[in-house]
């Protein structure tokens, strides 16, 4: 849904000012989160689509089923897209808002495939080795695939790195054909 990562945008930019200005990074994630879950949650969505409902109730309504304690500013926050009609976007303002946070930190997730398990020091070893090419620090997030055959599979961002035996035979077969 392109339309509506093009209109959550302003607003996950808008609350990462707002925390980066307060040093509250962390915590704006965190209350994100929980109110993208209850976003999420079936009983919210039929509540925020009730057109019986001023855009006033639906805010009150919405921040009552948050969990956690949320501040004043992400209680304003709220009320601002419920007043707009957003509500429903919390969940792509809280992903954008986690993209801006890990920018702005230098952080990243490295989605790493293999065909086997690995152990915390291969994973270790293997982060150490790709930090340096990408400039931050990575959080791994290993699963297995065992179409692989071999090696491994990492993706950072839009960038990937196929060291399997399958994308080795798959790059061996291309070269062979031309």
């Amino acid at each position: 849904m392109a339309e509506n990562v093009t209109i959550a945008r302003p607003y996950a930019e808008a609350a990462f000012q707002l925390a980066k200005e307060a040093g509250t990074l962390a915590a704006w994630a965190d209350a994100l989160g929980f109110m993208a879950a209850a976003a999420a949650d079936s009983d919210v969505r039929q509540l925020l689509s009730d057109p019986t409902r001023t855009s006033v109730d639906r805010g009150f309504l919405f921040l009552a089923s948050v969990p956690g304690e949320l501040t004043d500013e992400q209680r304003s926050f709220v009320r601002v897209l419920a007043q707009n009609n957003r509500l429903a976007l919390l969940p792509e303002v809280a992903g954008m808002f986690i993209e801006l946070k890990n920018d702005h930190e230098r952080n990243a997730v490295a989605h790493i495939s293999s065909a086997f398990p690995m152990d915390d020091a291969t994973v270790s070893r293997l982060l150490a080795d790709l930090q340096p090419r990408f400039g931050r620090h990575l959080e791994a997030r290993v699963s297995i695939d065992p179409e692989l055959i071999g090696g491994v599979k990492v993706a950072v961002g839009d960038e990937v790195i196929d060291a399997s035996v399958r994308g080795k035979l798959a790059a061996m077969a291309t070269a062979l054909q031309n």
